[in-house]
């Protein structure tokens, strides 16, 4: 059992078990440094620190210490793609190539703007090796993912494009917004900076390292002791290197997860697994989609549609690449089959690579957030993220 941690920071009236959980985690879940925070709206009701921010213990996770949140990435570009449709500007129904051309290659003319979001595409994993260093040529990027053969016929199955997402979409955003811009760029200057966040795709130069935690993958012992739902089907892929959760999990080829805590990876937009930020605020965009706050650059009517409700089956289909049931609905997660999380149906979000979760409950109003820095194997559903959700739904 570890050391008994300092709590920082302020929980409001009624959401105490929050807390609770939250110390939970470091005394029996082996967490080494994390943050947790809620908004109700557009106000802070939960918002919480501890531990440190390296696996050695002697740098305390401070206030504003970032995370790499890997896959929970995924629903700040989420809500990139919603302003998009705002605007006019992007149509989720709409075939890929009304905006790219080029991509409708081998056979893709027909893969709409929603399957593309919705891991359906087959685009999990790309023909051509691709590094860090490819992936700041936007240009010569384009050419690759243009040319890129589905894996399987488009729109007949989901399986998990973890990398390659943020690419496909990037390139999408860059292409149809007015001055070209890049998506981490759209992200920073129309949602990070109107609502003050720490959340960066694509971490500028200014911005110091010492504020990003280490992470710290989980060995040995540990794995023991802290790990309950080993992905054992994926684990034979990475270990015989072979297998499409192995090509899709190695496309591109940016590192070990371990050691996305490093500028020449942070530096890089990978609108899919490469954002860095706090847990406040992903809870704050989360919380502003939530209660409808009116603070984002997104139609109340597009925000009803990513919360709809029938979007998907109660039991769903297993992902080709994550080998489990798991249900996309544009650009999100959805509370489905034994992955549960917020009040109802109507929930959505993402969850990152070692357990970084973030989410809105539109029938509560609520946006959640939680990063951390000891990286789980749950596939889905770290057990840390789910003991702070369970507590969330025990509060008022």
């Amino acid at each position: 059992m570890s050391a008994r941690v300092e709590i920082h920071g302020e929980v409001e009236s009624g959401f105490g078990p929050v807390a609770d959980a939250f110390r939970r985690n470091f005394s029996q879940h082996g967490e080494i440094g994390a943050a947790v925070a809620v908004y109700d709206g557009d106000r802070p009701v939960v918002d919480l620190w501890a531990g440190y921010r390296d696996r050695r213990r002697t740098k305390a996770w401070e206030r504003d210490t970032m995370a790499p949140v890997w896959s929970s990435t995924k629903g700040m570009t989420g809500f990139v793609v919603a302003a998009a449709v705002s605007r006019g500007l992007l149509e989720y129904e709409a075939p890929v190539v009304k905006y790219w051309p080029e991509f409708g290659a081998h056979g893709k003319e027909s893969i709409t703007v929603r399957q593309l979001l919705d891991h359906q595409a087959g685009l999990a994993a790309l023909d051509r090796p691709v590094r860090l260093k490819d992936m700041g040529d936007l240009d010569g990027l384009a050419r690759i993912l243009a040319d890129q053969k589905p894996l399987w016929r488009p729109g007949t199955r989901q399986g998990y494009h973890p990398i390659t997402a943020g690419l496909y979409h990037g390139e999408l955003i860059r292409r149809v917004d007015p001055e070209h811009r890049t998506l981490g760029r759209v992200f920073a200057e129309d949602f990070a900076g109107p609502l003050g966040l720490d959340f960066y795709i694509g971490l500028p130069e200014e911005v110091s390292m010492g504020r990003v935690a280490e992470l710290s993958a989980t060995e040995g012992l540990d794995v023991l002791r802290y790990e309950r739902d080993l992905p054992v089907r994926i684990g034979i892929q990475l270990f015989a290197k072979r297998g499409l959760s192995f090509q899709a999990l190695n496309s591109p080829q940016v590192g070990a997860p371990a050691r996305a805590a490093r500028r020449e990876f942070l530096a890089v937009e990978s609108p899919a697994a490469g954002g860095v930020g706090t847990a406040r605020s992903l809870a704050r965009v989360y919380g502003a989609a939530a209660g409808a706050t009116g603070e984002l650059p997104i139609d109340r009517d597009v925000l009803a549609r990513l919360a709809s409700a029938e979007t998907a089956d109660d039991v769903p289909a297993e992902d080709l690449v994550l080998l489990t049931p798991s249900r996309y609905h544009l650009g999100f997660r959805k509370s489905r089959g034994s992955f549960r999380f917020g009040s109802d149906k109507r929930a959505y979000g993402t969850t990152g690579y070692g357990g970084s979760f973030g989410f809105a409950d539109p029938a509560t109003g609520l946006g959640f957030g939680y990063v951390m820095n000891r990286l789980g194997m749950a596939v889905l559903d770290d057990v840390r993220s789910r003991n702070l959700r369970a507590a969330l739904l025990r509060c008022r």
